[in-house]
Order: C-alpha cells, then structure tokens, then sequence
C-alpha cells in the first residue's frame, strides 16, 4: 500500500504556442516548479506526457499517456495503471502548469481521502481542482467505463468515484492558479518579482 506522484504534462499547450512544461518561470521551467513540490514528498515520482519530446532532458520515469482517450484522463489512466502495477494504491496528481502549489496539499488531501471516497480533490475560490488531486487506484475500472463512453471529464469522474473537496484560501493569492497564456505566464513572473 503506497503512494505515487504522478506529474501530468501531456497537454498540447496551444494557448501559450506549445511547448508548456518546458516555459520559464522565475528562471526555471514550469515543470521543474512542479518537480521541486513532488520532490518533498516522500514517495517516486512519475512524468506523464503524450510524447516524448515534452518532456525531453527529464532524468527520470516517463509514462506515455493512455492511447485513444483525449485531455487529462488519458494521463491519469496511465498513472493510475502504472501505479497498480508498481503496488501502489494512491496517486497523487500534479499539474505541471501549477507553479504555486500549497505545501500542505499531500497532507491535507490524504487526511480527507477516507474509504468512503475514490479521490480527495482540491479546491479554492469555489472552483474544483481534479487535476490536483489524490486518487485510488480503484478508480481504474470507472475511469475506463466513463473513457468507453465518451465521458472524458476529471469532474465527472471524480463525482462517480465519490469525492471530497478539500478548500484552500485564496487570499494573498490562488496558489491553483494554472499557466495557460502568455498572459498568465507574464502575471506569475510578476507576482514572482
């Protein structure tokens, strides 16, 4: 029974021109803000991406999304089947756009994943999080069903599995604020300075 720290970076990032794990932030590259979190946590670590090329120079395991399924879901079915196979029984998933991310967020998320509950997401300024956010590996047969039947939502899925929300405060800034414009890009090297 353990955990994995799975680090999505499969989308097509076409709102920033491509290429978005690999963006800098503060001198480093989104993906590397998001490494340094999962580093802190004490269990391996996991890069899920569509290609290859997104997330070349990465040292360490990469898992390809799931074939034939579209968005988030394809990169969580990936970690949630590795893990399995690696006799893990919880992943947490980080986005790799999500520079700011609480330090609390695996410790408040395991409190709230209680055997009533698939996942344990996170949330702030009354907005869901589902790609921040600790799943079973349990979930795999609805996640597969749901993926058959065109429901391709994390939301979605995360309301068939039985969810708790975990909130967390938004003032001083929202640290689930998520990179996905140029513009958002030049706000968080501000909010940096």
């Amino acid at each position: 029974m353990g955990l994995v720290v799975a680090i999505l970076a499969g989308g097509a990032g076409r709102r920033i021109g491509g290429d978005k794990p690999r963006r800098l932030l503060g001198g480093a590259r989104l993906l590397d803000h998001t490494l340094n979190h999962a580093h802190v946590i004490a269990a391996p670590s996991i890069l899920v991406a569509r290609s290859p090329e997104q997330v070349a120079g990465f040292g360490g395991t990469v898992v390809l999304d799931a074939p034939g399924i579209e968005g988030p879901l394809a990169g969580l079915l990936s970690a949630l089947s590795w893990a399995s196979a690696a006799g893990a029984d919880r992943v947490l998933t980080l986005a790799c756009d999500m520079p700011f991310l609480p330090g609390d967020l695996h410790h408040r998320l395991e409190q709230a994943l209680t055997s009533e509950v698939g996942v344990a997401v996170a949330a702030s300024g009354g907005r869901l999080h589902p790609v921040c956010a600790l799943w079973r590996t349990a979930v795999v047969p609805t996640l597969v069903r749901r993926a058959e039947e065109g429901r391709l939502s994390l939301r979605g899925l995360s309301e068939a599995v039985g969810c708790a929300v975990v909130d967390w405060p938004v003032e001083g800034g929202d640290p689930f604020i998520n990179i996905n414009t140029a513009e958002d890009l030049a706000a968080s090297e501000a909010a940096l300075g």
